[in-house]
C-alpha cells in the first residue's frame, strides 16, 4: 500500500509513519496511568496535522516571514519614494544596504524555519540551523557597525571579516562535520546576547528619538530568548517554548522595522541639515 501523496511529499514512509502512531498510543496510555510526556529521540511528542510535525511552530514562522517582508518592503518605499535622494539617485541614509540584506536575510530564516518544524529531517535541520546562525551572526555585524556609527566601507570590512570567517566556519562545522545541537545553541545565545547589549548601551548613551522602541526590542528579545530556553511538554500536543518563541517575534520584529524606518527618518534629516 502506498500513503497519501501528502505524507509521501513531507518524506512520511512506512517506518517514520509506524514511529509517529506508535509515539501517540503510548502517549495515550502514559496520560491515562497519570504520567508526564516524555521526549522521543529527543524531541517532544507533537500530534501532526496532515503530515506536518509541528503545525502551530510552522504556522508562527509563516506570519514570522509576512512581518519581515512587509517591514522590508516598508522600509524600502520609505527610502527610495518617501525620502529625498541624493543627485546619484542613491539613498541620503548611510545604512540601506545593510538592512536590504538583513531582510533577505531575516526571510531565509524563516522560511526555513518553517520547513523544518514541518518535517525535522537532517536536510531542513541543517538549513534551519545554517540560516538562523547566518542570521546572528549578520545582525551582531550590523549592532557594532550601527551603534559605532561605522561609515567608511574598509572599516567595515575590517570589522566584518573576522565575524564572517567565525560564522562560515561553525556553519561547515555543523554541516560537514558535526549537527551539535547543544553547540549551535551556545554559539547562537552568544551572539544573541552580545548584540542585545550592544542595543541597550547605544539606546542608553545615544539621544536617538526612536530609542524607546530599541529599549522594548531588547527587553522583549530577552524575555523571548528565555522562553527558547524554557523547554516544557507541548501543550495539547501543539504549543510548546519554542512556538511561543515564535509568537513573541511577531510584534517584536514589527516593532523592529518601525524603528528601522525612524533611523532613516532621522539620519536623512540631519544629513540634509548639514547640506543645508
Amino acid at each position: 500500500m502506498h500513503e497519501p501523496l501528502y505524507l509521501r511529499w513531507k518524506q512520511w514512509d512506512c517506518r517514520t509513519d509506524c514511529r509517529y502512531h506508535c509515539m501517540v498510543a503510548r502517549e495515550e496510555e502514559r496520560t491515562k496511568l497519570g504520567d508526564k510526556p516524555v521526549k522521543y529521540h529527543g524531541k517532544w511528542p507533537f500530534r501532526r496535522v496532515y503530515g506536518i510535525q509541528e503545525p502551530v511552530a510552522v504556522a508562527l514562522s509563516a506570519l514570522n516571514l509576512a512581518i519581515q517582508f512587509h517591514g522590508w518592503v516598508s522600509f524600502f518605499i520609505l527610502v527610495y519614494y518617501n525620502l529625498p535622494l541624493r543627485p546619484d539617485k542613491k539613498t541620503y541614509y548611510e545604512y540601506t544596504g545593510l538592512w536590504h540584506i538583513y531582510g533577505i536575510l531575516s526571510m531565509n530564516s524563516w522560511l526555513w524555519s518553517a520547513v523544518f518544524h514541518s518535517r525535522d529531517v537532517e536536510l531542513t535541520q541543517k538549513l534551519d540551523y545554517s540560516s538562523a546562525v547566518a542570521l546572528l551572526g549578520y545582525t551582531l555585524i550590523l549592532a557594532i557597525l550601527r551603534a559605532f556609527n561605522v561609515r567608511d566601507e574598509a572599516t567595515r570590512v575590517m570589522i566584518s571579516a573576522p565575524l564572517i570567517a567565525f560564522v562560515t566556519t561553525h556553519i561547515m562545522y555543523l554541516n560537514f562535520y558535526d549537527l551539535a545541537y547543544g553547540l549551535n545553541v551556545k554559539v547562537c545565545m552568544i551572539m544573541a546576547i552580545l548584540q542585545l547589549l550592544i542595543w541597550a548601551v547605544w539606546a542608553g548613551i545615544s539621544k536617538h528619538p526612536a530609542r524607546w522602541k530599541l529599549w522594548l526590542v531588547v527587553v522583549g528579545g530577552g524575555v523571548a530568548m528565555f522562553l527558547e530556553n524554557y523547554d516544557f511538554p507541548p501543550y495539547k500536543g501543539y504549543v510548546d517554548a519554542h512556538a511561543l518563541w515564535h509568537a513573541t517575534t511577531i510584534p517584536l520584529t514589527f516593532l523592529w522595522w518601525s524603528f528601522i524606518r525612524d533611523d532613516a527618518e532621522f539620519r536623512t534629516t540631519s544629513l540634509l541639515k548639514k547640506v543645508k
